[in-house]
């Protein structure tokens, strides 16, 4: 009779749970939603779904998926998310700060948390400030910081199968080793052009005020050089951060030089359309400082005087003509101002 009663039971907890799903259920809520109010959930171009996002910026739909790592995309920002049929996942975020506010609940949490909170971490590490350091000891130690800031992580979220766990070793492997290799790089920059020593030169590059401008025109005042593109994502990210440091320094000893090395890259290989594209920036961005444009973009000869392989890259130069950094500092890192305060600028 017991075991009757067992097999009864057994069999109304089966039926009550049912069978898997073969989908899975996502949901959840954006604050500050971006005027789009979609999320799109895809998986290179073998999967992609289109979820309606609420006016309130909450959503929620089923999606038939292979278990494995997505990516959602909302307005400009950008997530990745493990799904599984027959689990039951949400997330909560701000799109003012997506990245930085969001928090997984539901089946796979631990998991979906484990990999934003490990991209995370090399944010709070490697910071501008650092980007913009020569200081090697200060690398080391921010590395130090970050490696034992992702153990801890693997110990708080202990659900998280091995093989993530295995294939976020190695990213964050990977990330101390393009960091290590940008800082050894930036330091043979450094000593290739020593602090003091003549600077290569640019001549009569067009300005955009007017005119023909060369270094020489500039003598007995800092130099501080942005080298950039229009085409150029994260030159274009340092431009809030550069108008603010020139109307900081207006009327200083220093003039702001940005140089465009804009010749038909982004523009289908057409120079003349790049020389268009790079006068209509400057006019619609209203950029400030001097805004000249090199003679023959990467291959000019100032620029390949310098080394340049990559932008954005800044230069100072002091007064006299003379190197003061081949590598500065970006205007978004406080690095910048504590170099223009030790030099009285």
């Amino acid at each position: 009779m017991k075991r009757l009663l067992l097999l009864g039971i057994a069999a109304t907890l089966f039926a009550c749970k049912g069978e898997p799903k073969d989908y899975v259920t996502l949901s959840g809520k954006i604050a500050n939603p971006d005027e789009s109010k979609t999320l799109k959930v895809f998986q290179g171009r073998d999967f992609e779904k289109i979820i309606t996002v609420n006016e309130d910026g909450t959503f929620k739909d089923t999606l038939k998926v292979v278990a494995g790592d997505y990516n959602f995309q909302h307005g400009k920002e950008y997530g990745q998310i493990y799904l599984e049929n027959d689990n039951t996942t949400s997330f909560e975020t701000d799109y003012e700060s997506f990245i930085d506010s969001m928090v997984f609940k539901g089946d796979a949490s631990d998991l979906n948390n484990f990999s934003v909170q490990s991209f995370l971490i090399s944010k709070n590490y490697f910071t501008e400030d650092l980007v913009g350091t020569s200081d090697m000891k200060k690398v080391e130690e921010a590395i130090k910081g970050y490696k034992s800031a992702y153990e801890d992580l693997k110990i708080k979220y202990t659900d998280v199968d091995s093989t993530h766990v295995a294939s976020m070793d190695k990213n964050i492997d990977m990330t101390v080793q393009q960091l290590s290799k940008f800082m050894e790089s930036k330091q043979a920059t450094l000593n290739a052009f020593p602090k003091g020593s003549a600077s290569p030169a640019f001549e009569n590059y067009e300005n955009y005020a007017g005119g023909n401008t060369s270094l020489s025109d500039l003598k007995g005042k800092y130099v501080y050089i942005d080298l950039w593109a229009t085409w150029c994502g994260p030159c274009i990210k340092e431009i809030p951060a550069l108008k603010k440091v020139e109307k900081q320094y207006e009327g200083k000893n220093i003039e702001f030089v940005s140089i465009s090395v804009d010749e038909g890259r982004g523009y289908k290989g057409d120079a003349a359309e790049a020389y268009k594209g790079w006068k209509k920036m400057v006019n619609e961005k209203e950029l400030g400082g001097m805004q000249l444009i090199a003679d023959n973009g990467f291959r000019s000869q100032f620029i390949q005087d310098y080394k340049v392989n990559g932008i954005p890259r800044f230069l100072l130069i002091d007064p006299n003509g003379n190197i003061v950094s081949a590598d500065a500092p970006r205007p978004s890192s406080s690095a910048l101002i504590d170099l223009f305060n030790e030099l009285n600028i």
